[in-house]
Order: C-alpha cells, then sequence, then structure tokens
C-alpha cells in the first residue's frame, strides 16, 4: 500500500521527495512541450514537478526525461527468450512496462504455459501484463497442442495481471457470429479486446467492431489504417523482426488522430534486440520517418498506456508511477539510464537490477509427434499443376500462385531452378504422424532444408527443403532437441539452436541465442536462400488467418475461402 499522507506531504514540499531529478528537461505528453523543472519521486510514485528537496537528487543536465516506454503488443515467446533473459535485454533499452499475448505457448501447453509465463515475469525489473489468448487453436485447420474454450478462459478473467481479451485472428468466426467466439468476447466485456484483422474493410470491417474488437496491429496498406482509426480502432504501427510496416503507415499521423495510434514490436528476435534496440528502435525509426519526437513518445507512452487502462503509467504526472527514461537531449534519443518506481534498473546500456533465477521444468518440453520415415514424405503426383504459397517481400501476407507441378518418378518434387522447394507441417503434440504437404516460392533454396517447432500459432514441426532426406534429417534434429530450429545441408546438420521452454524459448543468455541465430542465418545462406530472416518467414507459413495461402498438418488452407483446398489443380 501506498503511503498516500506521506506522498501527499512530499509533493506540497512539506518533506523531502526520496529521489529528485534536477537540471534536465521532462517531456510532458499531455501538452507535446519539454518543462525545464524537477521532478520528484516518493514511495516509487510521483510526486510533483517544479521546485523540490530530496533525500536523493541526480543531475539530469543536458538530459530529457520521458515516461518508461510501454509495449502493446509483444509475443514473449517470439523473442526466443526466457523473459527473465529478455528483460535483462530491453529494460536497459528503456523499456518498463510491457503488453504480452501468451497465445503461442498457449497452444502448445495451455493453461499450463500461460501460468508459467505469469509465475517466470515476477520479480523482474518491469512490469508484465497479458492479454488472454482467444484463439487456442486460431482456427479449426490445425491442431494445437491444447484448446481454450470460454470455459477454460474464465479462469484468467480475474487473475490481476490479465488485461483483457488478446488478438482475435478468428474474424471470420466473428463476422459469421460463431457462438463459441461470442463467448470469448464476451467474458471481456468492458475491457480491453484485441483485433487481428488484415485487409478487413468496409461493412465487415463494421461488424467487427461492433462486436467489441478495439485494437488492431495487422494494417499494411495506409487506406486500411486510415480507414481503422476513422472507425474508432486503435492502430498500432507495426515494427518486428519480419513484418516492417511502420513506413508505409506512418503517414497516418495526424495531429488530430496521434492519440488513436501507437507503436508495437508484436514479433522481436534476441538478435535484432540486441543489435538495433526495442522501444527505443521504434522511436528512433518513427522520427527518422518524419514523425516528430512528441508525436513518437506520445505513442510509446500515454497511448499505450490509455489502450489497456493502465492509468498508474504513461506520464511523468503526480500520482503516476515513477517510470522514467533519462535520454540524451542532442537528437538522437539514446537512452542513458531507465528507473522502474524510482528505483535506477538500468544505466549505459546495462541492467543494474536483480533478476532471479529460470526455472525449467520438465513437463514444459513435450514432443510427440508419431513416427518419422522418408515414405511419410513422399507424395504421389496427383495432377499437373499446384498451388504454391509465394512469399511477400517483408510482409506476413503471401500470395496464392499456380505453377506446374514439379514431378520426379511419380511423386512431387522440388524445382530450384523455378524457386520451387518443399514445404511440411509435421504435427508434433498428439502423435497422430499427420503432416501437410506443399510448395513454397521466394525462399531460394538450392540445396538442404530448414526445419523449425516454431510455427504460428500452433506450432507444430515447419520444414522447408529440396530432397526429403534432407527434410527428414532438419525435422528429426528439432525433435532430438524437444524443440527449436535447424538447418541441414547434405546429410549434415549445418546450425541448431535448441528451444526446450514448448519449443518456443530458450533459458540460455540472450548473446548466446542471438549467436547461434546468426549461425542460423550462415548456414541459411549455405542452401542458397536468401531471405533475411528464413525462419520468422517460415513460422508464418503455418499461420492460416492471415491472407492468402498457408499451410497446417491438415492441409494447404485458402485464408480468404478459410477452408482447406488440393494442392494439385486438375
Amino acid at each position: 500500500m501506498t503511503d498516500l499522507p506521506a506522498l501527499i506531504r512530499a509533493a506540497r514540499g512539506k518533506e523531502p521527495a526520496d529521489l529528485v531529478f534536477v537540471g534536465g528537461r521532462i517531456f510532458n505528453v499531455f501538452t507535446g512541450e519539454l518543462e525545464e523543472c524537477s521532478l520528484a519521486v516518493k514511495n516509487g510514485l510521483i510526486a510533483g514537478l517544479g521546485r523540490y528537496q530530496g533525500l536523493e537528487t541526480v543531475s539530469v543536465k543536458g538530459r530529457i526525461l520521458a515516461p518508461g516506454f510501454i509495449e502493446p503488443h509483444l509475443h514473449l515467446e517470439s523473442t526466443r527468450l526466457h523473459p527473465a533473459e529478455l528483460a535483462r535485454v530491453i529494460v536497459p533499452r528503456g523499456t518498463t512496462t510491457l503488453v504480452a499475448d501468451p497465445h503461442e505457448i498457449a497452444n502448445v501447453l495451455g493453461l499450463k504455459g500461460i501460468e508459467y509465463l505469469i509465475q517466470a515475469t515476477l520479480g523482474l525489473p518491469l512490469d508484465v501484463f497479458f492479454m488472454a489468448p482467444s484463439c487456442v487453436p486460431a482456427t479449426p485447420l490445425e491442431t494445437s497442442g491444447a484448446e481454450l474454450d470460454a470455459r477454460a478462459l474464465a479462469a484468467l478473467v480475474s487473475q490481476p495481471r490479465i488485461l483483457g481479451l488478446a488478438e482475435m485472428m478468428n474474424y471470420p468466426g466473428v463476422l459469421e457470429a460463431l457462438p463459441q467466439v461470442l463467448d470469448k468476447i464476451a467474458l471481456f466485456n468492458h475491457r480491453p479486446r484485441d483485433g487481428h484483422a488484415p485487409l478487413l474493410r468496409g461493412p465487415d470491417l463494421c461488424a467487427y467492431l461492433a462486436a467489441g474488437l478495439s485494437t488492431d496491429h495487422e494494417c499494411t496498406t495506409l487506406e486500411e489504417a486510415r480507414e481503422k482509426v476513422a472507425r474508432g480502432m486503435r492502430v498500432f504501427l507495426r515494427e518486428g523482426s519480419t513484418a516492417k510496416n511502420l513506413a508505409a503507415l506512418a503517414p497516418v499521423v495526424t495531429g488530430h488522430n496521434l492519440r488513436r495510434i501507437g507503436l508495437c514490436s508484436d514479433d522481436r528476435h534476441a538478435d535484432d534486440l540486441l543489435t538495433e534496440g526495442h522501444l527505443d528502435h521504434l522511436l528512433r525509426r518513427a522520427v527518422g520517418l518524419g514523425l516528430s519526437q512528441v508525436q513518437a513518445l506520445t505513442m510509446l507512452t500515454l497511448n499505450a498506456a490509455e489502450a489497456y487502462g493502465l492509468e498508474d503509467r504513461g506520464a511523468l504526472a503526480p500520482g503516476r508511477r515513477a517510470d522514467v527514461v533519462v535520454l540524451k537531449d542532442d537528437g538522437g534519443l539514446e537512452v542513458e539510464q531507465v528507473y522502474k518506481d524510482g528505483r535506477r534498473v538500468a544505466a549505459k546500456g546495462k541492467c543494474l537490477a536483480e533478476i532471479p533465477p529460470i526455472l525449467l521444468p520438465d513437463w514444459a518440453s513435450p514432443m510427440n509427434p508419431g513416427p518419422l520415415d522418408l515414405s511419410l514424405l513422399r507424395l504421389p503426383a496427383a495432377g499437373r499443376r499446384v498451388r504454391v504459397i509465394e512469399l511477400v517481400k517483408d510482409q506476413l501476407l503471401t500470395e496464392a500462385a499456380v505453377a506446374e507441378a514439379p514431378v520426379r518418378r511419380g511423386l512431387l518434387s522440388a524445382d530450384p531452378e523455378k524457386d520451387l522447394v518443399r514445404l511440411v507441417v509435421v504435427e508434433r503434440h498428439h502423435g497422430t504422424g499427420r503432416i501437410g504437404q506443399g510448395l513454397v516460392r521466394g525462399l531460394g533454396l538450392k540445396r538442404g532444408a530448414l526445419a523449425s517447432t516454431v510455427a504460428h500459432d500452433s506450432h507444430n514441426i515447419i520444414a522447408a527443403g529440396v530432397s526429403e532426406e534432407e527434410l527428414l534429417l532438419a525435422v528429426k534434429t528439432v525433435v532430438r532437441m524437444r524443440g527449436g530450429l535447424a538447418v541441414v545441408v547434405g546429410e549434415q546438420v549445418a546450425a541448431e539452436l535448441p528451444l526446450p521452454l514448448a519449443g518456443l524459448m530458450s533459458p540460455a543468455p540472450a548473446i548466446e541465442v542471438a549467436a547461434a541465430g546468426r549461425r542460423l542465418a550462415e548456414a541459411a545462406r549455405l542452401t542458397g536462400c536468401q531471405v533475411p530472416d528464413p525462419f520468422m518467414i517460415l513460422s508464418f507459413l503455418a499461420l492460416p488467418v492471415i491472407p492468402r495461402l498457408k499451410l497446417t498438418d491438415k492441409g494447404l488452407v485458402d485464408v480468404d475461402r478459410f477452408e482447406i483446398v488440393d494442392l494439385f489443380l486438375g
């Protein structure tokens, strides 16, 4: 409990504050101004702005004080880092609050996985809140490790760090008013409910919003973003490791609609976090694209706080948490120091706070793919033409193409000369032995194979490769590691990264995970792959809620029609 009388006395100057920042300029998110005054902290809260005396004085001359940065939408699992290690990396970058969507681990481990992350984020030098996963599984067109219906989600409603309902990816289910979908939305009435509706426009968008969804981070065009803001959505401009929409969407921000727009990462890998940064990178990127510092900082702080009802943060104002980022006042927006609840937790790029030890129980590494042999990967040709998943540069969207079927000895094969490689999804949760098969264009493989247990959202094993032998070795390698990523060239495993926490995350230090990621990227280039982050691209080729063509363990999915379609035509 806060000692409110002491806070009031400190705010009035009747007793010393615990900590006073002096000599800097304070960014006021309410007015967009930089105020030259002191900032007083008492019991972890901001007591006041003005002239104050404190038990401790910190000179921030030549610096800007900003509210702690708030990440409104991130999948912890996408970083490949345990939350404790993630905190060590992003707190020095200015992140003091994070709203996570744990539907990746939920699709593998169910409620047990969510509870694990809630416990694993206790005692960290940042606050981690969660949204209850709405789509476990995301659709009935895939096999997940768990299923969470409205009755299961009800167990999360009263959890204090569950803020609302996470991204409702099943927008066709919303539009069709499916009872099982609407029941989940109704659980979180009067609380934040995230949307996930790529390309949705017009009457269908109106219907989606009428159902109660309030945010979206999936805009890819300026017109789409403008329409969604105009219809009342809070729109987060995404800049992740793969989906980079900020350049296309930055012009949507105007003086009038600024307060309805935020910035988010969605998915960000360890190597990018270490080399480029987290929200500090988005801040610099937004300013570099023409947004003002005032606009970008407001989007990263107050806008994100208000989107999720976090009224105790997002501004340097009396009574709010003393989450303070100290920035160089030279236009570079470099984070120098970070304070969480009035306590210094990072300085000069280093985390100063104590991080709890990582505990990884045996049940957190499930792996049950069923039998694996070459015969299961051999697919007889059943037509002269095939549907092909075609990559779109820098986007999670794919196109649905048609090509002449590459056939060898009556079996479907890869055709590297035409940039066509085999794609398989192996069910890994229940031992069904089910394998979805397809072709993908755009990876550029000339030989070898890539395999991963990170395959949104059900996280079965996904692998792309040139030969059945290489595909099989890559799949068996990630099974041996009880989850992870692997590159195979010929008969050799060229690089691997174990991810034993649900096949999604590693307990290793970030620098080791990032180094393994670089080795994987180098090994992928040996296959001829030219995609900058092939594993991130691969992970979304199994997500049947983002248009247009995807592959799950149940087969090829036409996302626009929301149904399984034949691989072969005619």
